[in-house]
């Protein structure tokens, strides 16, 4: 009986995409010499590929070294080399959903993003910290720290306090030229204590409750955002209240510190979860965040029955909002946006797979032009603020810029406020004197249509 010859590998996979659960309670996951030769693996096949070479500068770096080797293949590549592929990633995640044809249930099996994670992951075990990046990391404490002195800590910040910054670059190498987040003496939380009473005659009333999950970034640096989505939501009848039991973990992850995720996804989703049960929508702020929620926290904690339940509760602000507009209509009184939006499509948003819901929900305003950019902001994090790493984060989003620039809109926001600041500063950098587009998070731009800000 002869046996059956083994099908041949397919280009590209028909299947609809899919990730492993995160295996960081097996001590295999750390092996250094395990992690390399999986990369070793994976990066062989992105060599054989290539269509990945212009999302960012991890796949143009692997090529260059490949193509610079004795032999001109991998196997000439020091595996200490690899560093310089994962200094580049930003764990946007653009490579595995928008360009890779080998991701799963394909058999090569390729998700670079988490094998970047476990990367870190595997150096973080071994010792290799960034003191910096895990104190930038902390941001509940940064806050708290900052919120009582937050006109000293925004004026010592400012990019043209040059003197403090050059310190501030020289002892944290913080770039001195980047533009960092304001902090605020009251925070969203200090600012929605108690829920806004919904409109009676708005066109949800009585049928939908919200759990709004602030986000670290919302709560210190742009209480204004909470702000306008608890108006709107409340314009429409929702019956909307503000949860902040933390942050959700998204800088320890880039940092590949797992078990700290772990923690985090477990208190928080035991918080959301008596919202939940009574029959709460969560609602997330920024795309980050609300990405960990839905995706990455299963994936960390696959057998937590809570954190499911929080994933499948869970909603992007703009999501929300687009489907409160389908299921019921929105409430009456919109205006129009004079000079048009641009929506920048962050990553992260794009990386949850539900379409561009910033654009879908500002098209809702009457008579008011909306366009879109795809593609990368380049910031990612503390990657788009470390002197090390910042002129990569401007590299990244100056095309970018250019594309929000040239739709010439009198506002512009993303799904992510810090991409939305950074794609900001690089208009700014190149445009002299000529004036730039306000600068919002897509819900603030639906609340001044509706006149509530």
């Amino acid at each position: 009986m002869t046996d059956t010859p083994k099908k041949p590998a397919r280009e590209g996979s028909l299947g609809a995409p899919f990730r492993h659960p995160i295996a960081w309670q097996e001590e295999s996951y750390y092996d250094l010499a395990e992690v390399e030769a999986e990369m070793e693996r994976q990066f062989d096949v992105c060599h054989t590929c290539r269509r990945c070479f212009n999302l960012c500068d991890s796949f143009p770096r692997l090529f260059d070294m490949i193509d610079e080797s004795k032999t001109g293949e991998l196997d000439s590549v020091a595996k200490s080399e690899y560093a310089k592929v994962d200094e580049a990633c930003t764990l946007c995640d653009m490579c595995f959903l928008t360009k890779c044809p080998y991701v799963p249930p394909h058999e090569f099996n390729i998700d670079i993003p988490h094998l970047i994670l476990r990367y870190r992951a595997a150096k973080r075990r071994a010792g290799e910290r960034d003191f910096v990046r895990d104190q930038l990391g902390k941001t509940d404490r940064n806050g708290h720290m900052a919120k009582p002195v937050a006109k000293i800590a925004n004026w010592a910040t400012a990019r043209k306090n040059t003197p403090l910054r050059k310190l501030l670059e020289a002892i944290a190498e913080i770039d001195a030229e980047v533009e960092l987040p304001k902090y605020y003496a009251k925070t969203a939380s200090d600012l929605l204590p108690t829920p806004i009473a919904p409109d009676a005659t708005g066109p949800a009333f009585g049928q939908r409750k919200v759990a709004l999950y602030a986000t670290c970034f919302v709560d210190y640096n742009a209480p204004d955002t909470a702000v306008a989505a608890a108006r709107v939501l409340a314009r429409q009848g929702v019956d909307a209240k503000l949860v902040y039991p933390e942050c959700c973990g998204m800088p320890q992850l880039e940092a590949g510190d797992l078990g700290d995720v772990a923690g985090r996804a477990e208190r928080t989703a035991n918080a959301f979860e008596p919202y939940i049960d009574q029959g709460y929508d969560v609602v997330a702020l920024t795309a980050s965040c609300g990405l960990m929620m839905k995706f990455e926290w299963p994936l960390i904690l696959p057998d937590s029955p809570t954190v499911r339940k929080l994933a499948d509760a869970t909603r992007d602000i703009s999501e929300y909002v687009v489907d409160l507009s389908k299921t019921f209509g929105l409430a009456p009184g919109l205006t129009p946006v004079e000079g048009g939006v641009t929506v920048h499509h962050a990553c992260h948003a794009r990386a949850q797979n539900m379409g561009p819901k910033s654009a879908d929900m500002l098209r809702l305003i009457p008579d008011t032009r909306v366009e879109i950019v795809e593609r990368c902001s380049g910031h990612g994090g503390t990657f788009g603020v470390m002197k090390e790493t910042y002129p990569l984060a401007v590299k990244i989003g100056k095309p970018t810029a250019k594309q929000v620039a040239q739709k010439d809109s009198a506002e512009f926001c993303s799904d992510c406020p810090l991409a939305c600041k950074h794609i900001g500063q690089i208009m700014a950098e190149g445009a002299g004197d000529a004036p730039q587009p306000r600068q919002s998070h897509p819900i603030e731009i639906l609340a001044r249509a509706y006149g509530m800000i």
